[in-house]
């Protein structure tokens, strides 16, 4: 394998509204009823699919300063996330493989560009937008396509393990022994001579281009799943933030009262990220014990997936205790009020009473 041929892929991924009306976007763009993909290679039950299939389009080919050339693609998923696609082939040596993705990954042109891209777009596909947002939360991943040949997976790392580790953290530079064995410590084979190396930035697939595709494609979207973590994080902490600072302002009976308008909004934006939550985990479905279910996890655990969900349902059920203490003080000013007017009423009645005795 001294002349590698494969194709580099960045992914960069928007989240640009609360949801997409995926049926209305078809329209607009003009695209045919896709099928229910990613089309899996290996020996899938049919429900292993994605429930609400992205729109996807093919836009021209971005071209960067450098005069290097991407092919474009952009997937549209219905829980308002954008991805962008740009793949490019290569036909390189280790060592120059090496170089090109250390600065293919760090080229900040590529994602500027993508964002022009995809805000030029939603320009023209505003109506299928729900709730858009003004500023975009991103993700960006790369993965390295290298053609499989008869050299095993088993081989290949015993034979290239540094310059796999460095393909996968993005470095030009050798890694530490230590840093090398941990960057290839979470990879996966379901053929001799295929394998998934699954890093936080990127990703070394060894398959064939058509079998690479499903892969590639759980990669994309664990890190959707990881976009809108990062989104119900964000929204989760703005809105505690504003009902901790409404919990310890002074004001009485008066504060107490408006804690509910406060609740509801609360317990509403509670209820939403949990429905959104679901929809979103419901999009794609898996077998425990199947291979891409093993994929899709270890790429979702690479990527921080599990970790942005604990935050967010850690932030859930603070935002439901807060909402049981503030209902329970405005029911408790509630009751003051109605038994200070039960009060007001006996005094008024036993003073107009006394006032007829006299």
């Amino acid at each position: 394998m001294n002349v590698l041929r494969g194709s580099f892929r960045v992914l960069l991924l928007f989240d640009v509204a609360e949801q997409i009306d995926l049926p209305q976007l078809r329209k607009l763009i003009g695209g045919a009823q896709p099928a229910r993909e990613p089309s899996f290679r290996h020996p899938t039950p049919d429900y292993v699919k994605f429930e609400r299939p992205p729109v996807v389009e093919y836009p021209a080919p971005l071209t960067l300063s450098s005069g290097e050339e991407f092919r474009c693609r952009v997937k549209y998923f219905d829980y308002g996330v954008v991805s962008v696609e740009l793949e490019r082939p290569f036909d390189a040596e280790w060592e120059q493989l090496v170089t090109l993705s250390s600065r293919w990954i760090s080229a900040l042109e590529v994602e500027k560009r993508a964002a022009a891209l995809t805000r030029k777009r939603l320009g023209a596909l505003r109506s299928a937008m729900v709730q858009p947002y003004e500023n975009w939360l991103s993700e960006d991943y790369y993965v390295i396509q290298l053609n499989a040949s008869e050299v095993t997976a088993g081989e290949l790392l015993e034979r290239h393990g540094q310059e796999i580790a460095q393909i996968v953290r993005g470095e030009s530079r050798p890694l530490s022994a230590a840093e090398a064995g941990e960057a290839l410590q979470q990879c996966l084979s379901y053929y001799p001579t295929d394998l998934l190396v699954a890093g936080w930035v990127a990703a070394l697939v060894y398959d064939t281009p058509a079998g690479a595709e499903p892969t590639i494609q759980l990669l994309e979207y664990a890190n959707t799943q990881l976009l809108e973590f990062r989104h119900y994080d964000e929204a989760l902490t703005n809105i505690l933030s504003r009902v901790y600072k409404q919990v310890d302002q002074s004001g009485g009976l008066l504060r107490r009262w408006r804690m509910a308008r406060e609740a509801r909004q609360l317990n509403a934006m509670r209820l939403d990220i949990t429905e959104l939550t679901e929809r979103m985990d419901n999009s794609i479905k898996f077998l425990s014990d199947m291979f891409y279910a093993r994929a899709y996890r270890m790429a979702a655990a690479r990527v921080g997936v599990p970790d942005y969900r604990t935050l967010v349902e850690r932030k859930l059920r603070t935002a439901g205790e807060l909402y049981e203490f503030m209902m329970s003080e405005f029911y408790q000013a509630r009751s003051f009020l109605l038994e200070a007017m039960v009060v007001a009423i006996l005094v008024i009645e036993l003073v107009h009473l006394f006032v007829r005795g006299l």
